[in-house]
């Protein structure tokens, strides 16, 4: 299969594993300055590398051409230096969605920045801020014959609001400026609202200064919602007041909820990749509003594995608060059974 450019780069890489498909991505970057492939999809390549078995990879010599050929996921203990440019949680992204399918359980320790604002962060072993990274993750997942169908279809309100204000290589008060900025907007909804402060020290503190707000809203049926922010790294762009920081999560929080669906907006594609290679039978989520992102990832799923969503708006009904339009995603699973697991 043939792709252009460099969007996209980790979906293509994942489901052309799962799928078993050989890929090749031509203009990569091509009329930038600096062509070719950065370094941190460069390290993304050698973790792939690391979780499967004989896996061919041919990059030419710019690095704006990708031949990859996938090999069988294996598992087993990893350990990788994830380059400080992205995020663990950029990596992490693409284990979850390989890591049932291997043939041993995943022991993954990844090491590198854990918190920026680009990508989902992770909790962590030590935590290690933008832009010097030393932070450190480990993800253990076991492995799975095939995934079963699901039907999430009722959000629920929600009951309650949990988080973490964390800060290093900075003062502790700052993690309880952002609690009770972010309180100050969420306390008008809901009572039940506890926010941790967890403020490192000395190894687990990593290289550079930093603090962020995770908050995560949990509804009746137990469905999740979630939302962070991070400071803007060290030597990067305008310093962010902790106030401010708590003020904007606790409203991208709020936004999530107003979107609403059963899954928030960042975990979108993971759940629909879980739903296609499900047994044969059907699936159903609700969604809310899909992010441009769950969108390109819906056409690699059409084109790896041939299979279509039936994608219909849902009206709200007249009990309902109104919020964002909202979607279910309707499939039939793809039959994906996991021929690496060894059978005992």
């Amino acid at each position: 299969m043939e792709f252009e450019g460099c969007n996209c780069f980790r979906q293509r890489l994942v489901l052309s594993t799962l799928s078993g498909k050989r890929v090749k991505i031509r203009n990569i970057r091509s009329k930038d300055d600096n062509p070719g492939l950065r370094d941190f999809e460069a390290s993304f390549i050698r973790l792939l590398d690391k979780v499967t078995n004989g896996t061919r990879i041919e990059i030419n010599q710019t690095g704006t051409v990708l031949f990859y050929q996938p090999g069988l996921l294996y598992g087993g203990s990893v350990e990788h230096e994830c380059n400080v440019q992205r995020s663990i949680g950029y990596y992490l992204e693409a284990l979850l969605m390989l890591a049932p399918f291997m043939k041993t359980p995943l022991r993954a320790v990844l090491k590198g920045v854990t918190n920026d604002p680009t990508d989902p962060s992770v909790s962590v072993l030590k935590r290690g801020m933008a832009p010097a990274g030393g932070g450190e993750v480990l993800f253990t997942c076991p492995v799975r014959r095939s995934m079963k169908p699901v039907h999430l279809t009722e959000p629920g309100k929600i009951k309650r609001i949990r988080g973490t204000a964390f800060s290093v290589r900075v003062s502790p008060q700052m993690a309880n400026r952002i609690v009770d900025s972010a309180r100050s907007i969420l306390n008008k909804f809901i009572p039940d609202i506890y926010i941790y402060t967890d403020h490192m020290k000395g190894a687990s503190s990593g290289k550079s200064p930093g603090f962020g707000l995770t908050l995560v809203a949990e509804t009746v049926n137990g469905t999740f919602l979630g939302a962070e922010v991070v400071s803007t790294p060290q030597g990067q762009g305008d310093p962010v007041l902790p106030e401010d920081l708590g003020r904007n999560c606790a409203k991208l929080l709020l936004e999530e909820v107003y979107r609403g669906g059963c899954v928030d907006s960042t975990n979108q594609s993971l759940s629909l990749l879980y739903m296609t290679l499900g047994q044969q039978d059907v699936s159903k989520t609700l969604l809310g509003p899909l992010s441009p992102y769950t969108v390109e990832f819906l056409r690699h799923i059409r084109d790896f594995f041939q299979i279509m969503f039936k994608i219909e708006q849902q009206k709200p009904g007249e009990d309902e608060q109104k919020g964002g339009e909202k979607v279910l995603m309707t499939c039939v699973g793809a039959g994906y059974s996991n021929i690496n697991k060894t059978i005992k």
